[in-house]
């Protein structure tokens, strides 16, 4: 009984993130030989394999949205309200194919992304301009995710990495920032501190970064009964925000709520996840 009840929470939420394609595009990730942009013993793939990616992913799309020109970028072209598991869907996969697949589908995939923000131009509310291929913009994209899914692997991991490890995370993800097109990325984790204050002064919440925040956190396109479940990862999302992101968001911190309930659910539900996900017999990513 608590295996058929592991391996159908497991499937659904592999299918959610994954897109009715998922096994097919894991089999030819994994399977298909050739050489690759990171090896078995790279960080990155330990950080992107973990049950933490689901806090990290969801806390770098709050941060991300502090950038006017990227949420302006994400509002005016990306169609995740309307389609908001489809995004998800995409940018797993092309997580899964940069840090996973051949150095082939990497590289294919990261030529198909560059050419999507090659066509992604327009202009703020205030009339300022926006090209989602522009180095800076992408650098901001950057740091804002690898800095989330670093602090989300470091609170929630299955088996948190040290310092070192972790400059070595950042320096993997830079290989792949540097194929979008992001100039001179952070190589350690004292670098992508220092360029995530380099881009504070050209942060804010404007009205879009809100109401994001407000469809993220509390209106999920899910059914009531998965609600509390995801409600759970969406308050340790926000937990995981910066403190100065958090007062942008005006998402307040109450510490004795999330010292005594919010940061215990969130290890409950990574390990959850955890258990679903990876089924005896099978130790490779999802």
């Amino acid at each position: 009984m608590l295996t058929t009840v592991r391996e159908q929470l497991g499937q659904a939420l592999f299918r959610r993130v994954a897109g009715p394609d998922g096994p097919e595009t894991r089999a030819r990730i994994h399977d298909t030989p050739g050489p690759r942009w990171f090896g078995p013993d790279r960080p990155i793939r330990t950080v992107h394999g973990d049950a933490s990616m689901f806090i990290g992913g969801l806390s770098a799309l709050l941060l991300q949205s502090l950038h006017p020109l990227a949420m302006a970028a994400v509002a005016g072209h990306s169609g995740f309200r309307g389609d908001p598991w489809g995004r998800l869907q995409r940018t797993s996969t092309f997580l899964a194919v940069t840090t996973y697949g051949t150095a082939e589908d990497a590289q294919r995939a990261v030529d198909h992304v560059r050419g999507i923000h090659e066509r992604i131009r327009g202009t703020t509310d205030e009339g300022v301009p926006y090209h989602a291929a522009d180095p800076h913009l992408l650098g901001w994209v950057h740091v804002a995710e690898a800095e989330s899914f670093l602090r989300a692997h470091e609170r929630y991991g299955a088996r948190p990495l040290d310092a070192a490890a972790y400059d070595a995370y950042v320096a993997d993800t830079a290989r792949v920032a540097e194929a979008l097109g992001v100039s001179d990325p952070p190589r350690d984790r004292r670098e992508l501190s220092e360029r995530l204050a380099a881009y504070r002064h050209e942060l804010r919440a404007t009205s879009e970064a809100r109401s994001t925040a407000r469809f993220l956190l509390f209106q999920p396109p899910l059914p009531l009964a998965l609600r509390p479940f995801y409600g759970g990862l969406a308050a340790n999302a926000v937990a995981l925000l910066p403190p100065w992101a958090r007062g942008m968001l005006w998402l307040p911190r109450v510490p004795v709520v999330e010292d005594l309930a919010v940061r215990p659910t969130g290890w409950a539900l990574t390990r959850t996840i955890r258990w679903a996900m990876t089924p005896p017999g099978r130790s490779r990513p999802t």
